[in-house]
């Protein structure tokens, strides 16, 4: 059953440890089925070098199991809300890369400092707000993914241009088209983290760059008349 979309979502859990994104068991990808209303997701705490296709767990959007001997992410309620929620996405990666999780620790957006975060995504790097107690002790993995929506809402951001949110105090999750697309973002966004970072150490009172400067970029690779690319 999806196996086709189980080899994918394996080979985009992997390509987080290649891309240098996870270490040991920190993170997971999924892919979802629209038609079927079905995700699939890294099983909960398997060592990436154990993994394979077939261990990887199918969902249902009320974070049922329909096929799969192991327990799905701890985080599969998390991917659920956003894909019961954003209907224009495809996959979804979370991690706890350094850079970002360092943003995301520090309850921080990350500023557009230049051309390269504008050429990806034209505001910024969206952080969510701290979870209240009461949500905590709640569902807290639904409430998670609430927190996401929560600010993509207050800002008015569009889910299918910012694919990327640091979730306060805990890490990012990322998302697009298909897992791939996402584990991509992924190392965007652990990129865009990286070198915001080492702007503020250069200069300590550096400016967001300039709103000419940020839409000359981001819709030369984006807008209706992009030209960044092959056709």
């Amino acid at each position: 059953m999806l196996e086709k979309l189980k080899a994918e979502v394996c080979r985009a859990n992997l390509n987080l440890v290649r891309k240098g994104l996870v270490i040991e068991t920190w993170g997971n990808a999924s892919g979802v089925d629209r038609e079927r209303g079905l995700m699939v997701i890294k099983p909960s705490g398997v060592p990436y070098e154990e993994l394979n296709w077939q261990d990887m767990v199918i969902v249902d959007f009320e974070n049922k199991v329909v096929d799969g001997s192991f327990r799905p992410s701890s985080d599969t309620p998390t991917h659920a809300v956003l894909y019961k929620h954003f209907d224009c996405i495809g996959g979804i990666a979370h991690t706890h890369s350094a850079h970002a999780a360092a943003w995301a620790q520090a309850c921080r957006a990350v500023p557009v400092y230049g051309t390269t975060h504008a050429d990806h995504l034209a505001c910024a790097i969206p952080c969510t707000g701290v979870m209240p107690d009461d949500r905590i002790a709640g569902d807290y993995e639904v409430e998670t993914g609430r927190q996401i929506l929560d600010v993509f809402q207050a800002q008015k951001l569009n889910p299918a241009e910012v694919q990327m949110v640091l979730v306060a105090c805990h890490g990012p999750f990322t998302w697009g088209k298909s897992a791939a697309q996402a584990v991509y973002n992924s190392r965007i966004l652990e990129e865009l983290c990286r070198t915001a970072l080492l702007t503020e150490q250069v200069n300590g009172a550096a400016n967001p760059m300039k709103a000419a400067l940020i839409q000359k970029h981001y819709e030369r690779k984006h807008g209706k008349n992009a030209y960044y690319g092959q056709r």
